[in-house]
């Protein structure tokens, strides 16, 4: 028996005389008992209820069967040992609303734990429900969507579910639950347009949800609902489980299942997609999690010190590279495709996780639909995981059609996210100019000088603000005092602008097109309400820049040519043009992308000042976008005020 103490915790990790003197830290584990069946879990049907569990370790395993929520007592029900280290239990009969858990004796504890596999759980996910999940489906439920002939189409919309509809001002009648987001027909302040139908006037094209699978108690209880919480949502519980607090009933396990689909197929059949923020880089609790429980020491990363890896900063990594781990995140992300019919996933610290999995995951989203999106935090964390096996900026190469956030991009507009009182391009701040060319490029090997991480485009996902970090309106105010917030306007413009333009795949947050604050609030995870919420009072004050986001929207739809689908297109038809510090400009020539302009020109004019620059000898430009900053132009030169951008074409 191999006994470690962590974090004042007594872990057994089973007699080896199990598993036939193999240690789970040994790598022959994987080769002697890694199970590749679709079964784990349960499957029900009114005649029978199978359960299938992983739990090579364990020299006894039971199914507790829970008839009533709330009861202490359950039944308990020997599973039988089966292969490839795999328990099971066929139940004849029709168990369906009965709750369930699994026991495992590992070494000289028995262990009670959530199936990490279950499809419903009831209140705070402490126990599996037994459900007939296609009786949740709604009347109207189909896999129709809108068609996405590329990544670089998407226009993608970060929203935390809550934050949408908890302003007292939404008009919304399901305030903080996913029936809120499905909503027409709301009304704010001034009467201006909440919840859905403001997100479509904008014109984007996927709601990317922070997560909605089951997290933690101790971020928001179920069962308290009428007191105040709130939580992002980064520290999974049950990943195959739609989080209870959104739901209407989180005691009734088919009602968050139901209501989650139905929030999905109104945005499908309001011409939206859904993508789902995922955490599979690590666990909320380590020793309390299920996997931990049922396969102690398998799951998860440790050290040569037998301490647990932590590039996550939250306690732990999940162990995505061990063949089971490895099957149980490709067997999430499918289950929630076929289930739920979501259109994308954005990992969270992808760069934790390995190349192979990220890579299984794209070649089965691939079979299924190829217009899913897959995109994530590739940045290169300290972990034991080598590093030609993570998935990160530095093994883009690697990981075609998966695109990763562009961070290069985001501080050389806005300034460092780090120094708080550090300036960008947008703010006036000196030698950002390549910086700038290399997110206008989208990440791509451009030249010599101008490359980033990218391979193609599609890799690229190019933002100035998300959940994470300062809102860019707070950053300005951080970075520029002294400065009017009539400039700051202009200059939160020109970041938003600056993303819509690049080639790759651009990402706004929910309330970035109003200017959205949380009153110098860096981090918001578990800031109140008043901190996160969108504010639609504020939405109401901001009329114009709503306009202006809607039109940089329509500008990148109209014109293909900010969409170029390959860096060779990008090199062949995107020339930089000169222009004095504080300015950068180019073209976009030949019917790039075939574009009914036949050229594009662009100018990202980051001076309070007037400028006055050169135009490329093609033809007569006519102002398509930023007039109102255009003091005089012919056929050779322009003259620009204030700051922000304008863009000419040929037709």
């Amino acid at each position: 028996m191999s006994v470690q103490k962590e974090h004042d915790v007594v872990i057994d990790y089973g007699d080896p005389a199990v598993t036939g003197g193999v240690s789970v830290f040994d790598a022959r584990f994987d080769e002697l008992f890694a199970y590749d069946g679709d079964d784990l879990g349960v499957r029900y049907t009114p005649e029978e209820t199978k359960f299938r569990l992983w739990a090579p370790t364990a020299s006894e395993a039971k199914v507790l069967l829970y008839p009533v929520w709330a009861c202490t007592f359950a039944e308990e029900m020997d599973m039988h040992r089966d292969v490839k280290g795999t328990w099971t239990l066929r139940l004849e009969g029709d168990y369906k609303g009965i709750g369930y858990t699994f026991k495992v004796k590992v070494g000289e504890q028995w262990n009670e734990a959530v199936d990490p596999y279950a499809a419903a759980v009831g209140i705070n996910g402490d126990r599996g429900a037994i459900i007939d999940l296609q009786a949740t489906n709604p009347g109207h439920w189909t896999d129709d969507k809108p068609p996405l002939a590329s990544p670089v189409d998407a226009i993608i919309y970060e929203l935390h579910l809550r934050d949408l509809s908890i302003h007292p001002g939404s008009g919304i009648a399901h305030p903080g639950k996913y029936l809120g987001l499905a909503e027409e027909g709301t009304k704010g302040p001034e009467n201006i347009p909440t919840g859905l139908d403001h997100i479509r006037n904008l014109g984007v094209t996927h709601v990317q949800l922070l997560p909605v699978y089951d997290y933690s108690t101790e971020s928001v209880d179920e069962s308290r609902l009428d007191m105040p919480q709130y939580n992002w949502g980064y520290d999974p519980k049950n990943y195959n489980v739609p989080e209870g607090s959104y739901a209407t009933d989180p005691y009734e396990p088919a009602v968050r299942i139901a209501e989650m689909k139905q929030m999905i197929q109104t945005l499908h059949d309001k011409g939206l997609f859904v993508i789902m923020d995922v955490v599979y880089n690590h666990v909320y609790d380590w020793y309390l999690i299920n996997f931990t429980k049922l396969v102690p020491g398998y799951y998860l990363r440790y050290k040569d010190d037998g301490t647990l890896s932590d590039g996550a900063f939250c306690g732990n990594e999940f162990a995505s590279e061990r063949t089971m781990v490895h099957k149980f995140i490709v067997d999430s992300v499918v289950h929630w495709v076929k289930e739920y019919h979501i259109d994308g996933f954005r990992f969270d610290l992808m760069g934790l996780m390995d190349i192979d999995t990220m890579r299984e995951i794209r070649r089965r989203l691939d079979e299924l639909d190829p217009s899913i999106l897959m995109i994530g935090e590739g940045w290169n964390m300290s972990t034991i995981l080598p590093p030609e096996k993570r998935a990160n900026h530095g093994n883009a190469s690697r990981l075609p059609n998966i695109g990763q956030f562009n961070d290069g991009f985001r501080d050389a507009i806005k300034g460092s996210i780090f120094i708080h009182k550090n300036k960008g391009f947008i703010s006036g701040a000196s030698g950002f100019e390549n910086d700038i060319r290399r997110g206008i490029a989208g990440g791509t090997p451009y030249s010599g000088k101008l490359r980033h991480f990218a391979e193609e485009p599609v890799q690229c996902v190019n933002y100035v603000e998300c959940h994470d970090n300062h809102t860019m309106w707070d950053k300005l105010v951080l970075s520029t005092v002294g400065v009017s917030d009539e400039e700051r306007v202009h200059m939160h413009r020109l970041g938003s602008a600056l993303v819509l333009t690049s080639q790759g795949i651009p990402f706004i947050h929910a309330g970035q097109e109003f200017m959205r604050t949380k009153q110098g609030v860096e981090n918001s995870y578990k800031s109140p309400d008043e901190i996160n919420w969108l504010d639609w009072e504020r939405c109401a004050a901001h009329p114009g820049d709503i306009r202006y986001m809607q039109q940089l929207i329509r500008l990148r739809k109209e014109h293909p040519a900010f969409r170029l689908r390959t860096a060779a297109q990008i090199r062949e038809h995107l020339v930089f043009e000169e222009a004095p510090d504080g300015c950068v400009a180019y073209t976009l020539r030949e019917h790039a992308g075939g574009d009914p302009a036949k050229h594009l020109y662009v100018l990202y004019h980051a001076r309070a000042g007037e400028t006055e620059v050169e135009l490329p000898a093609l033809g007569a430009w006519k102002i398509g976008f930023g007039e109102e900053q255009v003091e005089a132009w012919n056929t050779s030169r322009i003259t620009v005020s204030g700051i922000g951008m304008v863009v000419l074409q040929v037709e």
